[in-house]
């Protein structure tokens, strides 16, 4: 059995009397790719940020079994970070700053560099402070992942990034960087555009990791069911946290093992079942 490399216990995070991190044990292995998925103000970027040792907190945070203390700079010689902002100087052009990077991080991988900017179509010439919003994203996510680290952590990457770069960037970009001795987790709303790229997914909600499991195993405990809307009462008998109607039909997630009549069974993504634990909006 392959031991974590990256480990929370019992991790908690307070911002003043608010409990952003309540008591988070997570261990993430080598070679996985992995979603973080929970609604606005969950925890996500609170648990990215701790995990990099940005944040003071309660508990410890471990790679290699090494404690990370905070503001413990040992992180980055093996952690990569893209967080939903970037930090660019306006005054560089897009090669000299790719220059700087190279320079100063002895993490930077040449030829991965190399590889990865010829496809991305960004001006080496231009400066930074005349790039869109997207391109200055786009030079962001590249110089990331030109560093030879073993975790990526991504949060919200594409945010503000057309559809045609993100699916670039999940489906090819990523592809360069990912191996079996590395690992990914990508916190996104957008789970759907990921959903194929993940092997692993965690689910948390007010500070609380719900669970952390394989997807497909995932996936194999839950379906949607449907029936028509005249039949609700043996749908909610079930309690599902989530109901949809549609041409007088009703569905909800429930667990497989569940067993109505003459029901319409599909198979549930990522998103049904993250509602049907974690439930809707209040």
């Amino acid at each position: 059995m392959i031991k974590p490399n990256y480990e929370l216990r019992n991790v908690s995070k307070y911002y003043g009397k608010f409990k952003a991190l309540d008591s988070v044990n997570l261990s993430i292995r080598p070679g996985r790719i992995i979603g973080l998925l929970g609604k606005n103000g969950a925890g996500k970027s609170t648990l990215m940020r701790t995990m990099l040792g940005f944040l003071a907190h309660e508990g410890d945070v471990l790679l290699d079994d090494k404690v990370i203390k905070h503001r413990d700079h040992r992180i980055f010689e093996h952690v990569a970070f893209i967080p939903d902002v970037s930090g660019l100087d306006d005054r560089l052009t897009v090669k000299q700053t790719m220059d700087y990077i190279s320079g100063v991080n002895p993490r930077w991988n040449g030829t991965i560099a190399d590889k990865l900017f010829s496809i991305s179509n960004l001006p080496a010439n231009k400066k930074v402070s005349k790039l869109s919003k997207g391109m200055k994203t786009k030079l962001y996510l590249l110089i990331t992942l030109s560093l030879d680290v073993s975790f990526l952590l991504l949060d919200e990457p594409t945010l503000g990034l057309d559809i045609a770069f993100r699916k670039e960037f999940f489906s090819t970009i990523l592809g360069e960087y990912f191996d079996e001795n590395k690992s990914i987790l990508i916190s996104t709303h957008q789970v759907e555009e990921v959903e194929d790229l993940l092997q692993d997914i965690i689910f948390i909600d007010n500070g609380k990791i719900l669970l952390h499991e394989d997807v497909e195993t995932l996936k194999s405990r839950y379906r949607v069911v449907t029936l028509p809307i005249e039949r609700a009462d043996e749908l909610n008998q079930h309690k599902p946290k989530v109901t949809s109607k549609t041409l007088g039909f009703i569905s909800a997630v429930l667990p497989a093992e569940i067993e109505i009549p003459e029901a319409n069974y599909s198979r549930a993504n990522l998103a049904d079942i993250f509602l049907a634990v974690v439930g809707g909006n209040q």
